[in-house]
């Protein structure tokens, strides 16, 4: 983001980014830009309440919020608990609700930078179809995974409007929270085969539905799943804020139907296959 990380630098860095000129931040903030100029200067240094009330004005994400705090010289402000960590015991409950609602369809939760941190039953057999059995407590980072060129990228279908889509939000992401690490991650994802061609690329009129489906194809068996994501209102936790739960729908019968006969337990599974055999 940027080489310098004093408080002043960071204050300018996230005015230009947020498109502000001085005086319209300054007038947010209910100050004289003489005063935001001051700040920008290194003449002033900001009480911690005007550093709150400027990232409340900047729109700046919880870790970037305290990364503003450390560089006025102030404590965070805002924690960041481990996912496991027990008083998050409540918010943990109801993510695996989540997951569990879900099943038999897929459904994830991932942090800023989309390395999996829980999935359900059904995003199990569907990455198990797809490249194999999971290797346990492995990382998993889904970025990788769906952009890289040997993962999911061979039975994707339709992987350059897909990445399209994808990276394009990951550009918004990058822009909005100003940290290095998700320009990192943008730029890992550029540096793959064929996505730069693939931004290059427009889709074709008569192929844009209401929604844009993956197309998995693999072994005679076609999927087409489009997803919702959802994060958490009002977080008061850098992790929490982070978050992203990602859900998986079917876009026809012949996908709902594969995604709940996989749910069946096997010895089901196969009484309902010898039904169908002897029909």
């Amino acid at each position: 983001m940027r080489t310098d990380k004093s408080f002043a630098a960071r204050l300018k860095w996230w005015r230009g980014h947020r498109g502000l000129s001085q005086l319209a931040l300054a007038m947010q903030c209910e100050i004289s830009q003489r005063h935001l100029s001051f700040l920008e200067l290194e003449r002033a240094s900001p009480s911690r309440e005007m550093v709150d009330r400027l990232a409340t004005a900047l729109g700046i994400p919880l870790r970037q919020h305290n990364a503003l705090l450390l560089a006025a010289g102030f404590a965070p402000q805002w924690p960041e608990r481990d996912l496991a960590a027990p008083d998050l015991v409540d918010v943990t409950s109801a993510l695996d609700f989540m997951l569990a609602q879900q099943e038999p369809y897929p459904a994830v939760v991932v942090d800023r930078h989309w390395n999996l941190l829980k999935a359900n039953a059904g995003a199990v057999r569907l990455m198990e179809f797809l490249v194999g059995p999971l290797a346990t407590g492995a990382a998993v980072n889904l970025a990788d995974a769906l952009v890289g060129p040997d993962v999911l990228r061979p039975h994707l279908v339709n992987w350059a409007d897909v990445v399209r889509h994808f990276v394009h939000s990951i550009e918004s992401d990058a822009a909005a929270d100003g940290l290095d690490e998700s320009a990192a991650l943008l730029e890992r994802l550029l540096a793959y085969r064929g996505v730069r061609e693939a931004l290059r690329t427009a889709a074709p009129n008569d192929a844009r539905g209401p929604v844009l489906a993956m197309h998995f194809r693999k072994d005679g068996r076609s999927l087409q799943l489009f997803t919702t994501i959802a994060t958490l209102g009002t977080p008061q936790d850098v992790t929490l804020q982070e978050l992203r739960i990602e859900c998986f729908f079917p876009t026809n019968d012949a996908t709902a139907r594969l995604l709940r006969e996989w749910a069946k337990p096997p010895a089901r599974r196969g009484i309902d296959e010898a039904a169908r055999a002897r029909a």
